[in-house]
């Protein structure tokens, strides 16, 4: 008897773990479909709201916090970030006026500005040549380069260059699954000796209305 229950409640040990594991998440595969045609089916997307983990890095400081975005594809968005429960950093963009509080540099501004914006809408880009580069797709213009996987279409990389001469780096890791819509769980963006990582932990997509 004993043996029989110890055998039961080793096997109900199994399958409680295998219940807790993470299952694998599968990514479609888009082989064979021209990249042009996905990211025509991506521009009726004109707002998207996430919420993420934030880390801010500049030399040897780390600076790390919460935060929340309301951002539009013309660039207009709203930022809150929160470190500690405490509201940290609140920054509006609107016809590219940009106001926060309390003050940022330049760099910061450009990186939470138009370096969110093209993270998330990584999309976005007019006319632009394409190359095959090792099982990815590097779609460039005059002042943006990005690489797009050939088998997911999800982006690897990005980098944009500003007027002034400066370039903002992007590059995105993990996906997760919201609707039918696929994205990268984790974006990195550089510029300069300033670099901030978001780990996204919810996200919607809102059409043009």
């Amino acid at each position: 008897m004993l043996k029989i229950l110890s055998k039961l409640f080793f096997l109900s040990i199994i399958f409680f773990i295998l219940s807790c594991a993470t299952r694998r998440v599968e990514v479609p595969v888009y082989e064979g479909v021209d990249v042009r045609d996905f990211l025509a089916l991506k521009n009726n997307i004109y707002t998207i709201e996430a919420v993420f983990s934030i880390t801010y890095e500049k030399d040897d400081t780390e600076i790390r916090g919460e935060g929340m975005v309301n951002i539009s594809r013309n660039g207009n968005l709203n930022l809150r970030i929160y470190s500690f429960g405490f509201l940290a950093l609140e920054l509006t963009s609107e016809n590219g006026i940009i106001k926060s509080t309390p003050m940022i540099d330049r760099n910061k501004g450009t990186i939470l500005t138009s370096g969110l914006r093209d993270c998330f809408f990584w999309w976005d880009i007019q006319d632009f040549g394409i190359e095959e580069q090792n099982g990815a797709y590097l779609l460039k213009n005059s002042l943006k380069k990005i690489w797009v996987d050939s088998k997911t279409m999800l982006p690897l990389k990005q980098t944009v260059s500003l007027e002034d001469g400066r370039e903002v780096t992007i590059s995105y890791e993990g996906t997760e699954k919201i609707g039918d819509i696929w994205y990268p769980s984790k974006i990195r963006i550089e510029l300069q000796r300033h670099a901030v990582t978001l780990r996204i932990k919810d996200i919607s997509f809102a059409p043009v209305v």
